[in-house]
């Protein structure tokens, strides 16, 4: 819950600001800042997004992995953030092979004139299927249920602001390792999954909790990513579910409390048998 009036000490990513409340009372308010994040491949500019301006190497490596423009973490050899323009500029140089796919990919979307999703000839180029899983990974209910109570706690730009989302990258235990925030649910998870590769998170061994809902996106994401099971506090889309039961992810969502709705590979979770 946001408090109602901002904290002396701001954290990074926040801005105060003047709000006016009941009986037209001024008082302090903190919100999150979004700026225009620019993405750079080997002197290419590829995209630009709105982001909180923090963790910013995590976003570009996750973003680069769950967006298929490299393969791994050893695909980006060099990596640096750089000021001006109204926003921020991530400058990346990633090994020749992938760079050469991503032109090949930026020439195909530029040339087609299909039926308009993102430059796609057809419906099934739109809704891109990661290739499936393979694990044999499994996570006690008790577990997941452990995570998405100790991600409550785990936002202090939510604390402060009411206004972010974040995803966070659990141990099968249901300990949280590793946290990223932002205004943007999937900036969120793909800060989350850069921070994973950088601090060598091995992806099967655990699984991700989020604070939004499950979209084909997200699912998509955390497929990507490696994970095998994605766990979020709000509902799922129906084409989250079609992705996920093709590529044996465990989808679950409404993840409150003791309660949770798992609606792709059941198999995947252990339940406690009730005392």
């Amino acid at each position: 819950m946001k408090p109602a009036d901002a904290p002396v000490s701001l954290p990074a990513g926040t801005r105060r600001v003047t709000v006016t409340r009941g009986s037209g009372r001024a008082a302090d308010d903190a919100v999150v800042d979004e700026v225009p994040i620019a993405l750079e491949y080997n002197g290419i500019s590829h995209a630009v997004m709105l982001a909180t301006p923090l963790d910013l190497e995590d976003f570009a490596l996750g973003f680069s992995l769950t967006e298929e423009i490299v393969d791994s973490r050893a695909d980006v050899r060099d990596l640096e953030v750089v000021d001006g323009c109204g926003g921020l500029t991530v400058q990346l140089e990633i090994a020749s092979a992938c760079f050469a796919r991503l032109k090949d990919k930026r020439r195909s979307l530029a040339g087609r004139t299909g039926c308009g999703l993102c430059g796609a000839e057809s419906l099934p180029q739109a809704v891109k299927r990661p290739a499936p899983l393979h694990s044999d990974a499994r996570f006690g209910a008790a577990s997941v249920s452990r995570a998405m109570r100790a991600l409550d706690g785990l936002q202090p730009l939510r604390a402060v602001t009411g206004a972010t989302h974040a995803a966070g990258f659990a141990d099968a235990q249901g300990q949280v390792l590793l946290v990223r925030e932002d205004v943007g649910r999937h900036n969120a998870l793909d800060k989350l999954v850069g921070a994973m590769l950088t601090a060598g998170h091995v992806p099967q061994d655990g699984f991700i909790v989020v604070t939004s809902r499950a979209s084909y996106e997200m699912a998509g994401k955390t497929v990507r990513a490696g994970s095998a099971l994605l766990a979020a506090v709000s509902g799922v889309t129906g084409l989250a579910i079609e992705l996920a039961q093709d590529a044996h992810l465990t989808l679950i969502g409404f993840a409150r409390g003791e309660t949770l709705s798992v609606y792709t590979h059941p198999e995947r979770i252990v339940w406690t048998p009730p005392t």
